[in-house]
């Protein structure tokens, strides 16, 4: 079985056991480069009244159960509730909620894919359940750690600056590497090696701030 994570919403979580957030998104490229299509889901989810929750993809860990869900552009919606009669129902719940689980990740089966270039796009799987996981490994959680980290005055890594690139600003991955690898410590730390770069370089910074 294969695994797609997510980064999860904190506020999503209810005092009650109810839980909420993006558990497939459409369109972007994970860090293990794969990319969920529109529609992948469609058939698997036809006829489904629930999908089992479970912590870090154990199936000896169930949490909960999600019981209802959206398609939209941005990917599955999805609602549950966690199992407060279960010991891992309440670890799950009491992890969740102090932001120590971070992520949902869907567990699939592919059915269809292509690949363009190194991205491989997954255009139909059959979707098994949805785990809660500690770090999402989605490109979208890197770049708002990225901006976190350029707006309080630190240096973020070469990979996560690759990322903010290709996410926020709409790079290709062989720009963003080209980018990355040349300017990363002129653009953070102001070392430009002209008049015209330091144009360029604090523009770059202002848009990854943005």
């Amino acid at each position: 079985m294969n695994e797609l994570d997510f980064e999860l919403d904190t506020k999503a979580i209810g005092d009650d056991g109810s839980i909420s957030g993006l558990a497939v998104g459409y369109g972007n490229v994970d860090n293990g480069g794969d990319q969920v299509m529109p529609g992948a889901i469609t058939a698997s989810l036809a006829n489904r009244k629930s999908l089992p929750m479970l912590l870090y993809h154990d199936q000896r860990r169930p949490a909960g159960v999600w019981n209802s869900w959206q398609e939209t552009s941005d990917g599955l919606l999805v609602k549950g509730r966690f199992a407060m009669s279960t010991p891992t129902g309440q670890e799950a719940y009491g992890l969740t909620k102090d932001g120590a689980i971070g992520g949902l990740s869907m567990g699939f089966k592919t059915i269809r894919q292509r690949l363009e270039q190194k991205t491989r796009q997954l255009l139909e799987v059959a979707l098994h359940e949805i785990s809660l996981v500690t770090i999402p490994m989605n490109d979208r959680t890197r770049v708002l750690s990225v901006k976190d980290i350029v707006g309080s005055g630190g240096l973020p890594s070469l990979s996560e600056f690759e990322s903010a690139l290709r996410e926020a600003m709409g790079f290709s991955k062989t720009q963003a590497a080209a980018i990355a690898g040349k300017g990363l410590s002129q653009l953070l730390r102001g070392e430009p090696g002209s008049e015209h770069d330091a144009d360029f370089w604090s523009a770059l910074g202002a848009q990854i701030r943005a």
